[in-house]
């Protein structure tokens, strides 16, 4: 998937968000968890926008934790949601399933991103010749 198709993804998955947020019954405890999900939701889309403009590769890895970060907090939300009987699992499930595609495929992208990590070498010290000047 390219990033111009992934920016897209993870912009229409903040939608999504939005709309289940709007369908959720009237009440304080629907309307605060609608809340959370709602700012975590339109996150992930947000901060792959800001990895994708980042200035280097570091800069990229960070920004691109917190779009992991963004979305499993999402995915939480969800999943409370559906404890507290405030959505049927059925109904929210194509949304759960692609915040979790998503969120492999930004976990991935990290693991790609991150330098490779230096070998450790055994602390032995190096073998020593033996002298040949010795009286």
């Amino acid at each position: 998937m390219s990033p111009k198709e992934f920016k897209r993804r993870t912009f229409d998955y903040g939608i999504r968000a939005v709309r289940l947020v709007q369908a959720l019954p009237k009440g304080d405890a629907p309307r605060e968890l609608g809340r959370q999900l709602l700012r975590a939701g339109m996150s992930v889309g947000a901060n792959y926008r800001a990895a994708a403009r980042a200035r280097s590769r570091a800069d990229f890895v960070a920004k691109l934790g917190i779009v992991e970060e963004e979305c499993d907090e999402t995915l939480y939300w969800i999943e409370a949601l559906i404890e507290l009987g405030f959505v049927k699992a059925k109904r929210v499930q194509p949304l759960h399933d692609d915040g979790s595609e998503i969120l492999a495929m930004v976990v991935s992208s990290i693991r790609t991103a991150r330098p490779p990590s230096k070998q450790l070498r055994s602390k032995k010290p190096p073998k020593r010749k033996p002298s040949r000047n010795r009286k």
